[in-house]
């Protein structure tokens, strides 16, 4: 959990070189975006390459809710014998509680749409691109106005429908730690 001590310490660090009395309401009209490292799990075989970079790019229709665009780097899976490569796409209605409310920490919720894209296949035959549902927990935490961190985790529901009538539930357990701007 070196990772965890590491980021909550940069997380503090933040908080006191930068902080101010600025307002950290989330409102409508804002537009935001997020990028770090990210960690993938699947749930069959397991994974080489699973930390990666994630980006996400998000517009707050209304004080409390969101929609959120975002994708990690790719990501190599061994199962069934073979090997293949998978990038992930999500598209997400978030809820922010806290949201029109002036906090440094403003957690989030969210559900959507899962499209994975399959590449790279060895030893499996082909990979057909998988649609699912996805669902997420975060939390930004505001050093200023405009900048902060970002922690969250995700569920996503990936099925990799392989050549020959076989299916691989791979369902990744993704946790991803960065930086948020919002504008």
């Amino acid at each position: 959990m070196t990772k965890t001590k590491l980021f909550s310490a940069m997380v503090v660090a933040g908080a006191c070189a930068f902080g101010t009395q600025a307002a950290f309401a989330y409102g409508a009209g804002d537009f935001f975006a997020r990028a770090g490292v990210a960690k993938t799990d699947v749930d069959t075989g397991y994974a080489d390459r699973d930390t990666g970079a994630y980006l996400g790019l998000g517009y707050m229709f209304q004080d409390k809710l969101g929609v959120e665009l975002s994708s990690m780097t790719e990501t190599k899976v061994h199962a069934e014998g073979g090997t293949f490569k998978q990038v992930p796409v999500n598209l997400m209605a978030q809820y922010y509680p806290l949201g029109g409310m002036d906090s440094r920490v403003q957690p989030y919720a969210g559900v959507g749409v899962n499209y994975t894209t399959f590449s790279s296949e060895s030893g499996v035959g082909s990979v057909d691109d998988s649609w699912g549902a996805t669902g997420q927990l975060g939390v930004d935490l505001n050093v200023t106005q405009n900048f902060g961190f970002n922690a969250f985790a995700q569920y996503t529901d990936v099925k990799a429908d392989i050549s020959g009538g076989r299916d691989i539930d791979l369902d990744p357990v993704t946790v991803g730690a960065g930086a948020m701007l919002r504008f």
